[in-house]
């Protein structure tokens, strides 16, 4: 496949880039480098892609690129671009979360539409694979969570984010652009951001800093491993319902608590041995996510394989190599 990866430097962008080049596919890579967490955390990120020749790099803003060029040559978009973190998305931050989550998608979704438009001799366009998310559900009524249940964000980012969602399905539904959405519950592994909570707490635990934990701990989490999450995008660039959302969950249903203890029994020598700032509830996190799969496993085939356990020992093992190396500083001050 010929295929485009927004947000290529992030995360799951480039773990997803890494994976399709291995296949064989080409990958146009656009990123903007925003300033959330340090570019040199990013660029580490696209190293491998970077020097493989069916990658091409593109550095430029969703908005003010001209997509048409790029999409017209493709065959499937991965757009993983978005201003990311739920606690940042309150106050005067909010304008970055609707520019790259709401507007830059609107500015995708409108190149694919123009190429349909333009295309006299049918309505070719590639699909849009969009990486939504768990917080679009807030404080779920039941568990675990069905995707027609009614969406309830908590956080101006899970707003952002569930926007971006009915673009998908109106631009599917009102010009035949070929879209599908997929929902991720809590995505952890190598690469994982730093602001997120496993990147902070792994780190902590290894320097032997204070852990921050916000709120008591009972809260819980559908926990899914980064290769998990890859393999899902792959099968959606050919399979699932077009404008449906899919759920994707782990299944690792844990509590903080319960993560925290097995951190001190990897890293340390028990929870006990771990040193446990306990702060406030911050406003937007949810008290639980449940991802029900079921959809995802029958269209797309979805099936998780790595276990919470053994994905956050291969989290820790990339952290510790990371705090050996050049990247230490910039992990340190994230």
């Amino acid at each position: 496949m010929r295929c485009i990866v927004t947000g290529v430097a992030g995360f799951i962008g480039s773990s997803l880039t890494d994976k399709l080049l291995s296949l064989g596919h080409s990958v146009v890579g656009i990123d903007s480098f925003t300033d959330y967490y340090a570019k040199a955390l990013k660029l580490n990120n696209l190293q491998n892609a970077r020097d493989h020749t069916s990658f091409k790099f593109i550095e430029g803003d969703l908005v003010g690129l001209d997509l048409k060029e790029f999409v017209a040559d493709t065959d499937v978009i991965f757009h993983q671009a978005a201003q990311a973190g739920v606690r940042a998305s309150w106050g005067s931050t909010f304008k970055s979360y609707t520019h790259n989550n709401i507007l830059g998608t609107q500015c995708l979704l409108e190149a694919c539409k123009s190429l349909i438009q333009e295309n006299k001799c049918g309505s070719f366009s590639p699909r849009v694979v969009y990486a939504s998310s768990s917080s679009i559900y807030g404080n779920a009524e039941s568990f675990p969570t069905i995707e027609n249940q009614l969406p309830a964000p908590v956080s101006p980012y899970g707003v952002s984010k569930l926007a971006a969602e009915h673009l998908m399905q109106l631009y599917c539904t009102e010009f035949a652009v070929p879209t599908i959405s997929l929902r991720y519950f809590t995505v952890f592994g190598p690469r994982q951001r730093p602001d997120m909570a496993f990147n902070r707490w792994i780190r902590q635990a290894l320097t032997k800093q204070p852990i921050t934990l916000y709120g008591d701990g009972t809260q819980s989490r559908d926990f899914t491993f980064i290769s998990d999450i890859v393999d899902a995008n792959i099968l959606a660039a050919t399979k699932g319902q077009l404008g449906h959302a899919y759920n994707l969950g782990g299944g690792s249903q844990a509590t903080v608590n319960s993560v925290l203890g097995f951190l001190g029994d990897t890293i340390g020598e028990g929870i006990d041995s771990l040193s446990i700032k306990r702060t406030e509830r911050q406003s937007g996190d949810a008290k639980h996510t449940s991802a029900a799969t079921d959809r995802a496993k029958i269209d797309l085939g979805f099936c998780p394989k790595v276990s919470l356990q053994e994905g956050l020992k291969a989290e820790i093992e990339w952290i510790d190599l990371a705090l050996k190396g050049p990247l230490a500083e910039h992990l340190l001050s994230s």
